[in-house]
């Protein structure tokens, strides 16, 4: 960085550059550091907002338990069991998906919401529309090889009425669904 300024200074006039030796020879002389200490990359470190790190260094996330530990079974569900059903239901409408859970993409989805269900559907949020999407979704999903899926409902959700209608659904067309219940 010193030698940038300098020869910069250097290029635009003499003067200028006379100016940055002197400050140059003033702040070695004066037995104090101007800079921060060196990085391990050789490139001056600048501080953060809070003067605390440099940027060179990444914040990294604490664990709240440092010692907890991981089970086999927790670093191995997501390659064990790869796909996973979604089902969300609203006083308007319902939708359902499969997602494979390492790459996180969509194989399959279904919802009352398109075109060509809403149009052979008299409601779109009832038990009937529950069973259609589990139908429709079965098909696609077989369509993109996949017979397999596991379900954990959310916390707010209970595996009754019409997620149960498209879980069953799905089960009856075809689909292995397994179903982790707390």
């Amino acid at each position: 960085m010193l030698k940038r300024v300098c020869s910069m200074s250097y290029i635009h006039g003499g003067e200028k550059a006379n100016f940055c030796l002197k400050a140059i020879a003033r702040h070695i002389h004066g037995g104090q550091a101007h800079s921060g200490p060196r990085s391990f990359f050789g490139v001056e470190d600048f501080l953060d907002d809070d003067n605390s790190r440099p940027y060179t260094y990444q914040k990294e996330k604490k664990s709240k338990n440092p010692n907890k530990h991981i089970s086999f079974k927790q670093r191995t569900i997501a390659y064990m069991e790869p796909f996973t059903l979604d089902v969300f239901i609203s006083k308007r409408f319902v939708s359902a998906s499969i997602t494979h859970r390492v790459t996180s993409k969509q194989v399959a989805v279904a919802g009352t919401n398109s075109k060509d269900i809403k149009a052979a559907l008299k409601s779109r949020s009832d038990i009937p529309a529950c069973l259609a999407i589990g139908k429709i979704l079965s098909e696609r999903a077989r369509e993109a090889d996949v017979y397999t899926a596991s379900y954990t409902p959310r916390e707010r959700d209970k595996f009754e009425g019409k997620i149960r209608a498209v879980v069953q659904s799905l089960i009856d067309n075809g689909i292995d669904v397994k179903i982790y219940l707390d």
